[in-house]
């Protein structure tokens, strides 16, 4: 049986100064297995043609619909809109992300600059050979490695990140992340040393104060706790 759901979700535009903001409220039927891309794509296309948010896969994969869903960064495309027994609904967009309007932000930006701030590739002191085979990697090594290049850049562990709110330019754990795969690479040559010039500062890892809320929104279940705990202690030595 079928029940009525509300969903309040910011209204903004920054770029039109005839804007304010403003929260608005549509009420809808929900469907089996209704998450909340449907939700929102029946509210665009039925109610409201002006509210802005972001899709692309629609599977968790490419993190562009990141938003804050009572209260918590969650991926738009992986909650249930069962997962209220209320059926109330309050979307507001990403926090520390540059707003675009409504409840679409500009993560892009961010993570290119956040990935150039980190040197996010391979650093090696040799020429690669491409008629040679390539290095042997232990698969033990390559499962980390793997296991780390999982993240899809979706924002939520920003957003949830209580530094990233107070300190504009801290990598966040997704920048901390990053710099633990290619230090756990064994194609990057880099030190320690050469990564504590990276991060070695408040806006990198000691500016981390240990709450995990980016652990805790991570869609991808990410080992961000331990990562960063690593990297620290890394750091801490040098």
């Amino acid at each position: 049986m079928s029940r009525e759901i509300s969903i309040t979700a910011l209204k903004y535009n920054p770029s039109n100064p005839k804007s304010k903001p403003e929260f608005k409220t549509y009420t809808l039927e929900e469907t089996p297995g209704m998450t909340l891309y449907i939700a929102l794509t029946k509210i665009k296309s039925t109610i409201d043609h002006d509210l802005s948010s972001d899709f692309v896969c629609r599977a968790g994969i490419c993190g562009a619909c990141g938003m804050v869903v009572n209260g918590k960064p969650r991926l738009a495309c992986k909650t249930l809109t069962t997962d209220f027994p209320e059926g109330k609904i309050d979307l507001l967009p990403l926090p520390t992300f540059p707003l675009i309007k409504d409840l679409s932000v500009d993560t892009g930006s961010w993570m290119k600059n956040m990935s150039v701030r980190v040197q996010s590739w391979i650093v090696a002191n040799e020429v690669t050979d491409i008629s040679k085979i390539e290095k042997v990697v232990e698969p033990s090594v390559a499962e980390d490695v793997f296991e780390l290049d999982r993240c899809i850049e979706c924002g939520l562990c920003v957003a949830g990140c209580s530094t990233a709110i107070m300190r504009e330019d801290f990598v966040g754990a997704v920048g901390l992340n990053r710099v633990a795969r290619f230090s756990i690479d064994p194609h990057d040559t880099r030190t320690d040393e050469d990564f504590y010039e990276l991060i070695g500062d408040d806006d990198g890892i000691f500016g981390c104060m240990s709450l995990l809320a980016c652990e805790d929104h991570c869609p991808k279940n990410l080992p961000l706790q331990s990562k960063i705990a690593y990297m620290r202690r890394k750091m801490v030595k040098v």
